[in-house]
């Protein structure tokens, strides 16, 4: 019989427009959690911001939202990450010290098996300058903690190249040209 999702019947639709419909009612959404401020005077910083725009606009049509939400520092983002993990949505804590580094592949697995734990509902933590705080250094420890790269890079820096990682595991589960 017909399948039927808050009202809508799917059985008579082509496989692109019940995936549309799908990420409409069950949208994903990821959270980069950083400390600092977002430089919105462009200046040194503006190309970082730039590319980052650009995949969050690739990003639209996937049904994954992505947000960056900017703290003050360590205890307001210390006290939103645990109120993530209250809600029972995945953590994933960046720290090239203590992360694990993947392939795109891998992270692309990752990403999506994170979000069905957490119920679409996934959060990236980037500490500040001084990296993660002790107590977020310690929840990496025993829990999802991912590195980026064995090199340093700034939180700005970090943050633009996760996006892009974002965006390439869409397209990696999409099986695009894109990641090659």
């Amino acid at each position: 019989g017909d399948q039927k999702w808050v009202g809508y019947s799917i059985s008579g639709s082509s496989w692109q427009q019940r995936q549309k419909l799908c990420h409409r009612l069950y949208a994903m959404d990821v959270k980069i959690r950083i400390v600092g401020k977002k430089k919105s005077n462009g200046g040194d910083q503006k190309w970082l911001e730039d590319a980052y725009s650009v995949y969050e606009k690739r990003l639209t049509p996937s049904g994954l939202k992505v947000e960056t939400v900017w703290h003050k520092n360590d205890e307001d983002l210390l006290k939103n990450v645990n109120a993530d993990v209250g809600k029972g949505h995945a953590v994933v804590y960046l720290d090239p010290a203590i992360g694990k580094s993947c392939t795109s592949e891998k992270f692309s697995a990752s990403m999506y098996r994170w979000l069905t734990e957490g119920g679409s509902r996934l959060s990236f933590v980037i500490g500040g300058a001084d990296g993660l705080p002790p107590e977020l250094k310690t929840a990496a420890a025993s829990g999802r903690a991912l590195s980026l790269s064995e090199l340093t890079f700034t939180h700005q820096f970090a943050r633009t190249l996760l996006m892009e990682q974002i965006y390439r595991a869409t397209e990696i589960k999409k099986g695009s040209g894109y990641h090659k």
